[in-house]
């Protein structure tokens, strides 16, 4: 049982309730893109980050679709993997991009790589959330706006 009902508002759809498991997300996903970037860096810096990203986005956008937002019985596994992961590309761009300027600071050292990964995706992680919350898993509906057929005279 839970002190005070944080099991509750947890569950919950309010802001805060979402930034907790957004940030839960992150966490996992991270682990699971790190863990892909260093089982593949032998192959190259470049290849291993873009596997970490793709394997790491894909979890991410489901787990944001049914835990962070609620919205598995409104957005689709496809809807949300081709919006989701249009947000994930400018994390890749954005790591891809440190990873090519710093490597002369950074060189072969797998955990600098891994702190600086971890540093770009968890400042495009805060507007990724506002993004998914406010567009890609928002509760209002999208649909496109049709003219009524006219009335027959």
């Amino acid at each position: 049982m839970a002190l005070c009902g944080t099991r509750a508002r947890l569950h919950g759809d309010d802001t805060t309730a979402q930034i907790v498991r957004f940030a839960t997300v992150g966490v996992i996903s991270s682990l699971v893109y790190f863990s892909v970037f260093l089982l593949l860096r032998p192959l190259g810096v470049q290849p291993a980050n873009l596997a970490g990203a793709v394997v790491s986005s894909i979890l991410a956008n489901e787990l944001h679709r049914r835990l962070t937002f609620h919205a598995g019985g409104r957005i689709g596994w496809w809807t949300a993997q081709w919006e989701g992961g249009g947000l994930a590309a400018a994390g890749l761009i954005a790591t891809a991009t440190a990873l090519a300027v710093l490597e002369p600071v950074v060189s072969d050292a797998w955990w600098a790589q891994l702190l600086l990964i971890g540093a770009v995706t968890g400042a495009v992680g805060s507007a990724r959330f506002v993004v998914l919350r406010l567009w890609v898993f928002s509760t209002h509906t999208r649909r496109t706006t049709t003219r009524p057929e006219p009335e027959p005279a």
